[in-house]
């Protein structure tokens, strides 16, 4: 591990204290994992802290951990993942916190904190249901407003739950349920006995 990778530990160990759950450097990565009930005062710091000034949210995003792992994961389903870079310092941090409720997944917005959440945060909320306490317009951003559901979760079917048409006597388009019966496709490769052996001649000695 470098030097400089250490030293943003211990840093980071120092600004947060207790909101600080778990730290783990990987490949050069450095992960955090808060507290939810200090999340946007952490997050904070790390945008103040003289040594830290993560100033800049790359990006925001959301895991879904139904299953991972056989199941055999504990912790929250959903987890939102912050992806931080301190141009002024040139070091960067990810960041996790878990949602507690599993059925109705909250987590306070950070928009306050950086501006740029806004949009990352709606789209978290339209694909996988998480609510943003806070966000001043949480709207859904990629599926129509009449959409039923989050996409991006696990247990979504795959063909969703509702299909649209255009109905000639209404002169609209119309919802109505899925008419696609559900299934699942296992790929099969199916190929003949001694595919890809080499002609009998050739294997004989001299050939």
């Amino acid at each position: 591990m470098s030097s400089k990778l250490e030293r943003l530990q211990e840093e980071i160990r120092q600004q947060l204290g207790e909101a600080l759950l778990g730290m783990r450097a990987d490949l050069g990565e450095l992960t955090i994992d808060l507290a939810a009930a200090s999340y946007v005062q952490a997050c904070t710091q790390l945008r103040d802290a003289p040594a830290l000034r993560f100033e800049q949210l790359m990006d925001l995003c959301v895991v879904d951990y139904q299953g991972y792992g056989d199941g055999l994961r504990e912790g929250a389903r959903f987890v939102v993942v912050l992806h931080l870079l301190s141009v002024s310092l040139n070091q960067r941090v990810r960041v996790r916190v878990g949602c507690a409720d599993d059925e109705l997944p909250v987590v306070a917005s950070i928009n306050p904190v950086w501006n740029a959440a806004s949009w990352y945060e709606r789209e978290a909320f339209d694909l996988y249901g998480v609510v943003f306490e806070g966000h001043e317009d949480l709207r859904r951003l990629l599926t129509d407003y009449g959409f039923i559901g989050h996409p991006f979760r696990k247990d979504f079917p795959v063909s969703g739950t509702v299909e649209m048409r255009y109905d000639p006597e209404a002169r609209r388009v119309v919802y109505q349920p899925v008419s696609i019966e559900p299934r699942e496709i296992v790929p099969r490769v199916v190929r003949e006995a001694g595919y890809g052996d080499l002609p009998r001649e050739r294997n004989q000695p001299g050939a």
